[in-house]
């Protein structure tokens, strides 16, 4: 009998079937699908509003201009009119000229949306040479624009203030002062103190190396000669001359009469009654009669124009962690003008003591 065997070995190992896949069904739920819709209009939502944005603000670029830092704002009027009556503010002690006053000036002067001009003075003066450099700009931004300007005094314009309302030239009717307003006060002031006596007292002397000693002509640490008082003097009466012939320039009485002037410019001040009565200014009234008398002059349509003003840069003094380092550069500055040659259109014997805005705000 024969008898076979099967060989046992990998090759011959029967392979077990595999086990078939089962079918996946994916089942989107309501609320799956409603989070994608949602997700999608959110996102293009978004998008819409971006674009919108975009178009708005090139849009009304022109109606709230911050170009150069500076901010304009609406004051009055209709709002989105395009012709515009432009409020020029001079707030504070003058110091120098090319600050914030001259960026208003340069933003009128480019802006051809702009039909009058009024300039709002809160200001006891300053220096001679800023006062005079901002009245030539408002004067030639008159002439050259070819738009009236009209002055509104708020509660101080004195000095170096009423200079610069002389811009407003032969126009009639143009400058207004409050009911309150404190002006006048033409004259020249070149501040000196002698503190000699009390540095003798601590045994401190000055012991400065010059090169010829009018070159310590306001020291402070010594009284003013009579031969350089003399030459102070003839500087103040210059000074005073043409602080003179501004005022003759903006007010036409003057020209014909000024004899009157003389008696006036004593550095006097004037109440707003006192000053109309010696015709130092024209009318009493707020800036919204102001803005009324430079609408009248432009020939504008007052519901087709809007009022705006300029507003400065915001300062390092608003930034808490950097007002501190400001504020004592601040400090030194003013010290260091205290000690400083200046003459001054001023209503005031401590010019440099009484602002301490920032650089930026300042006139």
């Amino acid at each position: 009998m024969s008898q076979i065997t099967a060989a046992a070995g990998p090759a011959n190992s029967p392979v077990p079937p595999s086990s078939p896949i089962p079918p996946q069904i994916n089942i989107h739920t309501g609320s799956s699908l409603l989070q994608r819709v949602l997700c999608w209009l959110g996102w293009t939502g978004c998008l819409i509003f971006l674009v919108l944005f975009a178009g708005l603000s090139y849009g009304l670029r022109e109606y709230f201009d911050t170009t150069e830092g500076i901010r304009e704002r609406y004051h009055s009027g209709t709002k989105y009119a395009r012709d515009k009556v432009a409020i020029i503010t001079v707030d504070g002690l003058i110091l120098e000229g090319n600050g914030f006053v001259k960026r208003q000036i340069d933003r009128v002067r480019d802006d051809e949306h702009v039909k009058a001009v009024v300039v709002r003075v809160n200001s006891p003066g300053g220096t001679i040479t800023g006062s005079d450099y901002i009245h030539h700009h408002l004067a030639k931004l008159r002439q050259e624009k070819k738009v009236p300007l009209v002055v509104s005094m708020g509660g101080v314009a004195a000095s170096g203030g009423y200079y610069l309302a002389m811009a407003v030239g032969d126009q009639p009717k143009s400058i207004y002062a409050e009911p309150t307003t404190t002006t006048g006060s033409i004259g020249v002031i070149v501040p000196h103190y002698d503190v000699s006596g009390l540095l003798a007292n601590f045994n401190v002397k000055d012991d400065s190396i010059v090169s010829h000693p009018r070159k310590q002509l306001l020291a402070m640490t010594r009284p003013v000669s009579d031969e350089d008082r003399k030459i102070l003097q003839a500087y103040v009466n210059e000074a005073f001359g043409r602080f003179k012939d501004i005022v003759q320039g903006g007010r036409p009485v003057f020209r014909k009469a000024p004899q009157k002037l003389d008696e006036l410019a004593t550095g006097e001040i004037f109440t707003a009654q006192q000053a109309k009565n010696h015709g130092l200014i024209d009318e009493i009234g707020f800036i919204e009669d102001a803005v009324e008398r430079a609408l009248e002059l432009a020939k504008l349509d007052k519901d087709q124009t809007r009022v705006v003003e300029y507003k400065p840069p915001p300062s390092l003094l608003e930034v808490p962690w950097l007002g501190e380092a400001s504020a004592e550069r601040s400090t030194l500055a003013l010290l260091l003008e205290l000690n400083t040659p200046r003459a001054y259109y001023l209503a005031t014997t401590l010019p440099p003591l009484i602002d301490h805005r920032p650089a930026a705000a300042r006139p």
